[in-house]
């Protein structure tokens, strides 16, 4: 069929037999993160297997780490190429985004947690504790801790803790850790909630309902079962190591995606193209990877994008109660160290807390915004904007 009668041809004037349809082809892109992830491992499993110091400069890559690479891989190739590739839709959500200036700021706020909690712990030395800095306030004030005048100094411009680690060199390690919790967590929801509910939709529009009831049933019990109460009891038996807690965060908490991705799904999975693609012969599997999910995208987006700061606080919660790995240093680890001596020395506990309350703020701002961008139910102006 020529170029031009392609451009007007119908549903029914289309040979769909000839189009040959591959269920398992791969993409450029898709070999491109294939590679990737193949690299990953080979790394992995060279530093794990015969690297005996650092494996990159003075970085000693922990387990959590790996996933945190792999995660950026996969934000990389499913979010960041596409949208370079769509240069038009770019600008069209941009446009409705920045009616929200407060969520620009917020934004600008993550933007900058970002890039200083990935690069800042390879350019700053860990937390050493300092019997002689114990408890010295931030720049440019004074106090008394047990008797004895203390000053402020540039060397800790945010103060020290009670074991004299300096605070801004926690804030910034804990900025990583914040950003691996929400981002890994957010990672593994979202294939297991959109594999769920494009899968049950699926099965519904093709007559196999009881894939849809029994999955969906499942959902519903999840959705239900206290998460924290069993994190607290699965941490207290088997570890608390920061991987364990972000893996146990993202498999228990994908329900809402998996019924946002079932909704969407079901409205597409009857449409004509959906037709096509059975017709000439791909799979169950083939329809949801490269029709289903694609056209839930917005809505995963905006799900996975309100759902990071609840995964950042469950981890905040569970180091303030001692639960998280005593290896880290999370924000919730410092703000649990400070509030004993918060009548004397309020900034070990105040400054983090200032950061977890701001990192959460703006990132219910950013999906509150990228609802009213990209959710076509919304008003064609845009909402939320200040």
């Amino acid at each position: 069929m020529a170029a031009e009668d392609a451009d007007t041809a119908t549903f029914e004037d289309i040979d769909w037999d000839a189009q040959g349809i591959s269920t398992l082809g791969v993409s450029r892109a898709g070999l491109a993160e294939l590679l990737s992830y193949l690299g990953l491992i080979v790394a992995f499993v060279y530093d794990y297997t015969w690297n005996t110091g650092p494996l990159v400069f003075r970085w000693d890559v922990l387990s959590v780490e790996w996933l945190f690479i792999g995660t950026l891989i996969a934000i990389v190739f499913h979010a960041v190429i596409p949208l370079s590739q769509k240069p038009r839709l770019r600008a069209f959500y941009w446009q409705r985004f920045k009616k929200n200036q407060v969520a620009v700021v917020a934004l600008g706020w993550l933007a900058v947690m970002f890039v200083v909690g990935v690069l800042g712990p390879l350019l700053i030395d860990p937390p050493t504790t300092q019997f002689t800095n114990q408890s010295v306030p931030p720049v440019g004030m004074s106090t008394t801790v047990g008797g004895v005048v203390k000053t402020g100094t540039w060397q800790y411009p945010l103060g020290t803790s009670a074991k004299g680690q300096g605070i801004l060199t926690l804030v910034v390690y804990g900025m990583r850790v914040s950003m691996e919790v929400g981002l890994i967590a957010t990672i593994f929801s979202v294939i297991i909630g959109s594999a769920v509910g494009a899968v049950a939709a699926f099965a519904t529009s093709v007559g196999r309902g009881r894939i849809d009831e029994l999955l969906m049933r499942y959902v519903d019990v999840q959705s239900v079962f206290p998460d924290f109460m069993l994190l607290l009891l699965l941490t207290y038996l088997f570890g608390s190591e920061l991987w364990m807690i972000i893996l146990l965060f993202g498999f228990f908490s994908w329900e809402g995606i998996a019924r946002t991705v079932r909704g969407e799904a079901l409205q597409r999975a009857s449409e004509e193209y959906i037709t096509a693609a059975e017709a000439s012969g791909a799979n169950m599997l083939y329809i949801v990877r490269q029709h289903l999910i694609p056209n839930s995208a917005n809505s995963i987006i905006i799900s996975a994008t309100v759902g990071i700061p609840g995964f950042i606080l469950g981890e905040a919660s569970l180091a303030f109660l001692g639960f998280s790995d005593p290896t880290t240093y999370s924000w919730g680890r410092t703000i649990a160290a400070g509030q004993v001596n918060l009548a004397s020395a309020w900034w070990i506990a105040t400054i983090p807390g200032v950061f977890l309350f701001l990192t959460v703020l703006s990132f219910y701002y950013v999906g509150e915004s990228l609802r009213d961008a990209m959710d076509p139910r919304q008003e064609v102006d845009g909402g939320g904007g200040l």
